[in-house]
């Protein structure tokens, strides 16, 4: 039987993985085996995945917080070329971990090519696969769904989305919703479930689930099939009655020392996001929490990384382990990978200042190099220190394209004249310190350089 990670962890083993996990997170290698021990943080890491090119990264309470970047074609869109080209985009620019969420073509060399190329752990949602190899989604049976869940497995998908706690008498909770069922694989089940009349396949076979999962070290990633869709339907009795399911399947994988995280939200206004943090931390026993966004308003199609983004530094804020990325695409088409850039960069801002609110040691330092640069004019510094370097020049230099302007003391904005960082450094070096007004260290905004 492979050791999983938990299994490992309570036995007292600190695994290599465990000590990659301490070397990226600055911390001590019995703290990380403790915390996995406990639930509390999560190695994805398949068996299989380890033996080609993974690197292990962590998920939980005591690491930075992490983020999801979601690639993988449709039915209509996409090939193997274009999403590797995601894959790389996602990783370089700091994705933690990617999802093949791939629902036509040849599913299997996606995936295959997916894993084989990432250093990162890769997540699926067994369903989509389970759906494309029957007719119609009433064909779909038990065996057949547990038969792709043990094929990924083998082939080293690190982890899986299974919506396991979304229950036969949850689905009339969830159509008094404005917008319903939003989740893919939760729509799928409670179609299957009202056609049939019948239980969860996925809830009722989840020891056979455990079985696979601690075969191959596979991580759950316990799906929200009941997510709120909109604002209007966040936090309601569907998504908490699932919640709650989540909690006791958690307990259940933990006894046979299968590692779980939990999805979250959704849609979410920001005045709802710490409850739901809690609630979350609260039912499933400080399991790590893996959210979509939230998004704060439903108003902006097209801008759909802004106002997930916003609620993701918030959620991160509170105690959400790691963010799934949404990018402008979201609610209109399949990403291309210049918007997978553009939200892999959108979610490392709120990751970075979620970690900051949470006061991460050494969150601030990079941040603090950045302010040395900016103050000093060092723009090839500044350029270094950016999240998306690339893009911070492209800008810089639109307008300002000469070498010379790479140590001038302004920039387009403002000018030579206007430029409050320069007038200061101006004051320091005309005058001294001894300038400054005694008064000063009480004047509101010190310390800020801006338009105003």
């Amino acid at each position: 039987m492979t050791e999983t990670q938990l299994r490992a962890a309570r036995s007292g083993t600190i695994t290599p993985e465990m000590r990659r996990v301490a070397e990226r997170e600055g911390l001590a290698a019995a703290l990380v085996r403790d915390e996995v021990a406990q639930g509390r943080l999560v190695i994805p890491a398949n068996v299989h995945h380890l033996a080609g090119r993974l690197d292990p990264m962590g998920i939980g309470a005591v690491a930075a917080v992490k983020i999801n970047a979601n690639i993988g074609n449709s039915a209509v869109d996409s090939h193997i070329t274009q999403e590797l080209e995601k894959l790389h985009h996602a990783v370089h620019w700091g994705a933690d971990t990617v999802m093949d969420l791939s629902t036509g073509g040849d599913i299997d060399a996606i995936r295959e090519a997916i894993i084989a190329a990432s250093p990162v752990p890769v997540g699926t949602v067994p369903i989509y696969q389970a759906v494309e190899q029957v007719r119609q989604v009433e064909d779909l049976s038990a065996d057949g769904l547990l038969d792709v869940i043990a094929h990924q497995a083998r082939q080293g998908v690190d982890y899986i989305t299974v919506h396991c706690g979304l229950l036969r008498e949850h689905v009339p909770l969830a159509l008094r919703r404005v917008t319903g069922i939003v989740s893919r694989g939760g729509s799928l089940l409670a179609y299957w479930m009202a056609a049939h009349q019948r239980q969860n396949p996925l809830y009722e076979r989840f020891d056979d689930i455990l079985d696979i999962a601690r075969a191959h070290d596979v991580t759950l990633s316990l799906g929200d099939g009941l997510r709120p869709g909109s604002i209007a339907d966040a936090t309601d009795r569907a998504q908490l009655a699932e919640l709650v399911v989540l909690g006791e399947l958690t307990e259940r994988a933990w006894a046979r020392d299968v590692q779980v995280m939990i999805e979250g939200p959704g849609h979410i206004p920001m005045h709802q996001i710490e409850v739901n943090v809690r609630l979350q931390k609260e039912l499933c026993h400080d399991a790590p929490f893996y959210t979509l966004g939230p998004l704060v308003t439903d108003v902006a199609p097209g801008y759909d990384h802004i106002t997930s983004a916003i609620g993701a530094a918030m959620i991160g804020w509170y105690g959400a382990d790691m963010l799934c990325y949404v990018t402008r695409k979201e609610h209109l088409g399949l990403p291309n990978a210049e918007e997978v850039r553009e939200g892999v960069i959108a979610y490392k801002i709120a990751a970075h200042a979620a970690n900051i609110a949470r006061r991460r040691p050494g969150a601030t330092t990079r941040d603090d190099a950045l302010s040395r640069a900016r103050f000093a004019f060092d723009w090839n510094e500044q350029f270094r220190l950016a999240l998306d370097p690339e893009r911070a020049r492209e800008l810089h230099d639109e307008t300002l394209p000469a070498e010379y302007f790479k140590s001038a003391e302004f920039c387009s904005m403002c000018g030579p004249k206007f430029c409050s960082m320069h007038l200061t450094r101006e004051i320091e070096r005309r005058y001294g310190a001894g300038a400054t007004p005694a008064h000063a260290d009480t004047a509101v905004g010190a310390g800020t350089a801006d338009r105003s």
